[in-house]
Parts: structure tokens; C-alpha cells; sequence
């Protein structure tokens, strides 16, 4: 753009300037002379004027001096070429903007010829018969006479430099004669001073004219260009007048307001785009945005307006500038607009699928976050309080494992429409991903409401659902964190609701606690404990304590369970209860694990061969299709026969359909491991497991044995049913947890075949394991 400012002017040859022959652009210089034979016309009464008076002028100063016929016969030689001069240049067609010959520059050097020939008479054939008063007035007029021809003539160059040169010669000629060399030498610089600035003169016209036939065909260009814009495109021009009226609505204008052009011509835009709400003063603020500036004469950018057309609601985005003309006077707007409708739905879609949950229809966690921020934001602002709550639902990992992710996800819409029908305006809920939900309380003053709310929640997530034939039972699990107590940024208030939902979920479910300071204490305790639960193997910090099993009717000792310990040399003794959750959420257990059956497997080669161990494997392991190459290894480098082994499982093992567990256990049966079901009764029990799957033995949970043992006939009922399906199935019962001489009893009266408990043996370390084993075996020589 700098490059075309800065150009260089074209180059106006001379000779083409003169009328003698055509530039370069023969075209452009048709135009040229057209323009130049056209100045020449408008100023042909002031030639015209400036000849006659000058006649005038010089009759009256030769009247007494000259013969009268002569002076007559000059006179109306000059009148007669003056007057049909004018007549032809004023006859003569032509307009600024048309094409002329090169031979129409002919007929004006004539007549400049004629008219130079009659006014040199004067000089050289009047002159030397007056005194010298009368000359120099003469010479006056001869001076006065060519200025004004310069001006006349100034388009016209060739023409004026004629008859400029010929008087001026004339009289040059003549007061050399009269002895005046002098006078003569400034006669003819008088008359080359005209003639350069009159070619001067018609050099910058000629220049201008180039810019504006330049200007003009650019303006015709861009008029073709909008013409064909404005019928072919999407978007549409309009323009008003200085009083914001519409002038010349484009057809596609009228199409898009949905009227005549006729009807729209004229009238105010603002009323045009208004519409129905002209009339009422109910109109979209966008409006008066833009009467605003229409106002204030300033440019307006993609403003997104609303316009019904039609009854129809659309969207337009409108841009315009203000009109000025070469004055700077103010002649209204010229913009353009586009219909954007479909555009901003699409916008809109775009930005809903950015910040709700396709399969809930909630709002996801980018729009929860948001949501928070504001809240804290307001609370902060107001002096109040909001809340965060998150929900985990409980038992919703085995509906997915066990009945398929499409059943889940009805499932999850059902919780969805639940949550949605118990918040109200004062709150937002949301699904974070997977099973976990989100509440945002934006008033939170009264705590009671928090609780009451979050009680429901669990009350009503908790009940019953119907889904594809299937009564489903799931549970809630709610954490809440209060701002500013518990956080004044969305992210720490997040991660105080997180650490107490994992408070309730740690306590079996089915509750809500608020956050309190110490979560985030045993939050950095299981931090630190699983950085150094990650270096545990590594330094040898892992042992094996080893709690009898004997016989219920004997006390003869029939194996042993292998029990995981841990001690650190800065924390001291860690429970299993307390690192064992840490290792599953780190998966870290699947190392771990096979250190077990490693380790139990070769403690176990320098036992009896009569007696057993048994190791306890979690469902992460069991999921790892290499676990049975771990036990046929261990098997094979520790060389006890793969019958005095038993690997202990819960019921959760079975509640991930899909991933294998099911296949390794048979592969372990098929090795000749024995198996266990461990704990059976406290979690999702189902005798299907028990068809499908081999259990050498069945472990009766402690719960149930301290509560038969208190005479609840529910557990000594359950107590002697499942021995009595074991026996059924030929599988052996374990009773764990017998601590008194009273449970003893019971359980041996139950049918029990083996017992686990403080009664007889606590968790022992290897070398008193190995020493009891070694026992039993000198007690049964005995």
C-alpha cells in the first residue's frame, strides 16, 4: 500500500500535450483531449469577452488616427473570427468524460492562428501612425489581451502558445523599428513567461485528469464487483443518507428485512430493524448499541444484532463506516451485514458440547468449575458463604462390571434426572466423569440447608431403579467443603470436598461428611506412606507373619495364613488396614503380591509336607493375565507340591466381568492350588460363584462368628447353612476370628471343620511359625 502511494507520476510527452500526435494510451489520451477541448468551451465567452473589448479599446484609441476604413475593416475581422469562434466552441458536443480525435485539436490552432494574425496587424501596421502615448497604451492592451487568452486557453495549449507568440513577435518587430530593443526584449519574455505557465498549467490539468480517469474506472471496477457481491453472496450492502434514512436498499437488503424495496426506501434503519418493536420501545440492546454510534458517527464492527423477519427470529452481524465527501461533510452510512443465525446456533452447540456431559445432559466438569469459581468469586464479594459437594456412587462399578457399560450409562441418566430434580435455583449439579457428580451451593449461609441437602441426595440416589428389566440398588457417597473455611479457589475447595468424600467412602459409603483440617493431615500421611510403600520392597522393609489354622475337632495344626507386614525404619509397625488400600490405589499390589506367594512358597519348603499355607491375592492381581506364571514359578522354585498352597479371594474378584479373573482361577485350579473364598457373607454373595468356581474351602467371616456367638439366631442360622453347603459341595469351612473358649464351642458345635482365631495362635514370625509346624510334627509321632 506504501508502494502505491509512492509512485512516481506518469509522464506527460509534449507533444501529445500539444495536440501534434497520441501517447503511449491512445485511449487515455482521447479522454485527455476530450477534457481539454471541453475546458476550452466553458471558457469560450471569456476569449470571446476578452476579444471584443479589447477591439473596443483599440478603435476608440485610433479613431483620430488611423483611416476609418481601415480601422473598421479591423475591427470586424477580429469580431467576425472572435464571434465564430465562440459559436462553433459553445456548439460543439463534448463532455469532460468523453473521447476526442487527435484531428479535433486541429480546428482551434486555427482559429488561435486567425485571431494571432488579426491582432498583430495592430503592431506592425497601426502602430507606427500614433504618438508614443498611444503605443504603449496599445501595448497595454496587446499585454492585457494575451494574459486573458492564456487564461482562456490554458487547456489548450498549442492554440494559446499561437496566439501569444504571433502578437507578441508583432510588436517585438515593431519597436525595433521604432528604435526600442529594450521594449521589444520584453514583449517576447512577457510572452514566453505565458506560454510556459500556460503549458505549465495544462501539463498539471492533463495529470489531473490521468488521476481521475484512473480514479474513476478503480470506482467503476469496485461498483461492478459490489454489484456482483451483492448478488451472488450471502451477505448484503446497505447505506444511508446523513438523517439514517435507507437509500437504494439492495435487493438482497429488501429479501433479508423481508420487504419491498420500495417500502423500505426512505425509511429510518433503526425502524427497519426494529420491526415490531419500533412501536412499543421494546427493542434488543444490541439496537441501541448500534443507534448509539450510528449517532455518534463512529464505525461499527460485527455487531451481532436480533431481527425478526417474518415472525422469525434471525441474527445479523452488521459493519459500516461513516460516508464523507470531499469536504468532509458527513452524507451518512455504507456497510454490509450478513445473516449469522445458523452460525451461532452451531456456536452455541459447539460451546454446550464444550460445557455439558453428552450422555447426562448435566454440566461437565469444565462448567462446574466455572460455575464454583463465580460463586467463591460472589461469595467473596458479598460476604457469604458457598459450598462444594462431590458424589461418588456406591456399588456403581460392580452394575458396569457386571451388566455392561450401556446398562451404566442408563443407569447414570436415572441418577442424573434425580439430581436435577433436587437442586433449585440457588444451586448447580454436575457430572465430573465416570460415577462422580458435583453440586454447587451458591448460597451456603445456613449449614443446615448443606446437610439436609446432602442427606437427600443420599436418601434418594440410594433408592431402587428399574433398568432394562434389571432392579438395580447403588448408594451415594457425598464430601463437602465450605468457602472461604475450606477454600478460597476453586481448586483448593475442590480438593477439600475430595478428601472428605474419600473420608465417607473410607467408612463403607452410604454417608457425607465436611471437610475438616485433619483430612488434609491423613491425606499427606497416605502421600508420604505411598512414596515409601514404593521403596518398601527395595529395602527389605516387607515380612510374612504366619497365623495358624488347626482342626476344630483335634487342634491339630493344618496350615498356616500367610499375613502381610510392614515395617518402616522411621514409622515404625504400619497396619495392613492401613497400607494395604494405599498399595491397590498406587497398583502397587500386583509387585507386591507376587512377593507374597514367592516368599510364602519358600517358607513353606522347610515346613511338613502335611502342612499348608495359604496367601491372599486382591482382584487387581487376579487381573493380570501373568498371575498364573507367577504361581507355577513360585511353585516350581520353592518345590512344594502345588496341593499345600491356597490362594484366598473375595467376592468383589468376580464383580468385573470381562477381565479374565474368572479364566485365571481356573488355570490356578487346574495347577492343583487350592482355592478359598474368603470373608463369604460380607460382600455381594451369590452361590452362581460358587457353581462356576471350585472353592477347596469356604472362610467364614469373623462378624458372623462373634455375633452367633452372642445368640443371634440370624448369624447361627447363616453359620449353619453355608456349613452345610460346604459339606454339599465337599468343600472345607473355616471359621475366623475364634477368640474365646465360648466360640470355640459354638463353631465345633456348627459343624466347622477348621478354625483361624487368637485362641489358638496369633500372627507369628517366621522363625515361630517354623518352630510350631516342626511341633506338630514331633506331637503327632508322640
Amino acid at each position: 500500500m506504501t508502494g502505491s502511494l509512492a509512485s512516481p507520476l506518469p509522464t506527460i510527452p509534449l507533444r501529445a500535450l500539444l495536440g501534434l500526435r497520441d501517447g503511449s494510451d491512445p485511449d487515455l489520451w482521447a479522454r485527455i483531449r476530450a477534457a481539454q477541448l471541453f475546458a476550452g468551451r466553458q471558457r469560450a465567452l471569456l476569449l470571446l469577452a476578452a476579444n471584443l473589448i479589447g477591439a473596443a479599446i483599440v478603435t476608440m484609441l485610433l479613431e483620430r488616427r488611423v483611416p476609418a476604413m481601415w480601422l473598421a475593416a479591423w475591427a470586424v475581422s477580429v469580431g467576425v473570427v472572435a464571434v465564430g469562434t465562440a459559436i462553433r466552441r459553445l456548439r460543439a458536443p463534448g463532455r469532460a468524460g468523453g473521447y476526442a480525435e487527435l484531428a479535433t485539436m486541429r480546428q482551434p490552432i486555427a482559429e488561435a492562428l486567425a485571431l494571432g494574425v488579426a491582432w498583430s496587424i495592430v503592431p506592425l501596421a497601426i502602430a507606427q501612425h500614433v504618438d508614443v502615448a498611444t503605443a504603449l497604451a496599445l501595448h497595454v492592451v496587446m499585454a492585457v489581451l494575451m494574459a486573458a487568452t492564456a487564461l482562456a486557453m490554458v487547456s489548450l495549449v498549442m492554440a494559446a502558445a499561437i496566439f501569444i507568440g504571433m502578437p507578441a513577435m508583432a510588436a517585438a518587430v515593431s519597436l525595433t523599428l521604432a528604435g526600442s530593443p529594450l521594449g521589444a526584449m520584453a514583449d517576447l519574455l512577457f510572452a514566453a513567461l505565458l506560454c510556459i505557465a500556460t503549458f505549465d498549467r495544462a501539463r498539471a490539468l492533463a495529470l489531473l485528469h490521468v488521476a481521475e480517469v484512473g480514479l474513476a474506472e478503480r470506482d467503476e471496477t469496485v461498483g461492478l464487483l459490489l454489484r456482483d457481491f451483492d448478488d451472488t453472496s450471502s451477505d448484503w450492502l446497505w447505506q444511508t443518507d446523513a438523517a439514517r434514512r435507507i437509500v437504494e436498499p439492495s435487493p438482497r437488503f429488501a429479501v433479508a428485512c423481508g420487504l419491498d424495496r420500495d417500502d423500505i426506501d426512505g425509511r429510518p434503519l433503526l425502524e427497519v430493524l426494529a420491526g415490531p418493536g419500533w412501536n412499543t420501545g421494546h427493542v434488543a440492546p444490541a439496537l441501541r448499541e448500534l443507534a448509539t454510534r450510528l449517532q455518534h458517527r463512529e464505525n461499527i464492527r460485527d455487531l451481532d444484532l436480533p431481527v425478526v423477519v417474518r415472525g422469525e427470529q434471525r441474527w445479523w452481524q452488521i459493519a459500516a463506516s461513516p460516508r464523507r465527501d470531499a469536504d468532509g461533510h458527513f452524507g451518512g452510512f455504507r456497510g454490509v451485514a450478513s445473516d449469522v443465525t445458523e452460525a451461532r446456533a452451531s456456536a452455541a452447540k459447539i460451546a454446550r458440547l464444550a460445557r455439558f456431559d453428552t450422555l447426562t445432559g448435566l454440566p461437565n466438569r469444565l462448567f462446574v468449575n466455572e460455575s464454583l469459581t463465580e460463586a467463591i468469586a460472589r461469595a467473596e464479594q458479598w460476604r457469604t458463604r458457598c459450598a462444594f459437594m462431590m458424589i461418588d456412587l456406591d456399588r456403581f462399578k460392580a452394575v458396569n462390571d457386571t451388566l455392561g457399560h450401556p446398562v451404566g450409562d442408563r443407569l447414570l441418566g436415572k441418577v442424573s434426572e434425580r439430581l436435577a430434580a433436587l437442586v433449585g435455583d440457588r444451586e448447580l449439579v454436575g457430572r465430573l466423569g465416570g460415577d462422580e457428580f458435583a453440586v454447587v451451593v451458591r448460597d451456603a449461609d445456613d449449614p443446615g440447608h448443606v446437610e439436609r441437602l446432602a442427606a437427600t441426595i443420599i436418601d434418594t440416589l440410594s433408592q431402587p431403579y428399574e433398568v432394562d428389566q434389571h432392579t438395580l440398588y447403588i448408594g451415594a457417597s457425598v464430601g463437602v467443603a465450605t468457602s472461604p473455611r475450606d477454600g478460597r479457589s476453586a481448586e483448593t475447595l475442590i480438593r477439600s470436598a475430595d478428601l472428605a468424600l474419600y473420608r465417607s467412602k473410607d467408612q463403607g459409603g452410604g454417608t457425607f461428611h465436611a471437610y475438616e483440617p485433619q483430612l488434609h493431615a491423613e491425606a499427606e500421611e497416605r502421600r508420604v506412606l505411598e512414596m515409601a510403600l514404593r521403596k518398601a520392597l527395595e529395602n527389605e522393609e516387607l515380612s510374612l507373619d504366619y497365623q495358624p489354622v488347626v482342626d476344630a475337632r483335634t487342634g491339630a495344626l493344618r496350615g498356616f495364613e500367610a499375613l502381610l507386614r510392614w515395617r518402616h525404619p522411621a514409622f515404625g509397625q504400619i497396619p495392613p488396614s492401613k497400607f494395604v488400600p494405599i498399595a491397590e490405589e498406587a497398583r502397587l499390589i500386583s509387585a507386591i503380591g507376587e512377593w507374597v506367594v514367592r516368599t510364602a512358597c519358600a517358607e513353606a519348603a522347610g515346613w511338613p509336607e502335611d502342612v499348608r499355607v495359604a496367601v491372599n491375592v486382591s482382584p487387581e492381581q487376579l487381573h493380570n493375565p501373568h498371575f498364573v506364571t507367577i504361581v507355577t514359578e513360585a511353585l516350581a522354585n520353592s518345590g512344594i507340591a502345588p496341593a499345600r498352597l491356597d490362594l484366598e479371594v473375595t467376592e468383589s474378584v468376580f464383580l468385573r466381568e470381562g477381565t479374565g479373573a474368572v479364566r485365571v482361577l481356573r488355570e490356578i485350579l487346574a495347577l492343583g492350588v487350592g482355592l478359598s473364598l474368603d470373608d463369604f457373607g460380607t460382600g455381594y454373595s451369590s452361590l452362581g460363584y460358587l457353581g462356576s468356581t471350585r472353592f477347596s474351602s469356604i472362610k467364614i467371616d469373623r462378624s458372623f462368628v462373634q455375633t452367633a456367638a452372642a445368640g443371634r439366631a440370624e448369624a447361627i442360622a447363616i453359620i449353619r447353612a453355608v456349613v452345610a453347603m460346604a459339606d454339599s459341595l465337599d468343600m472345607t469351612t473355616t471359621a475366623e476370628g475364634v477368640e474365646t473358649e465360648a466360640e470355640l464351642r459354638m463353631v465345633q458345635d456348627l459343624g466347622c471343620r477348621n478354625i483361624q482365631g487368637y485362641y489358638f495362635g496369633r500372627p507369628l514370625p517366621v522363625a515361630e511359625a517354623r518352630a510350631l509346624a516342626m511341633r506338630s510334627v514331633q506331637t503327632r509321632a508322640a
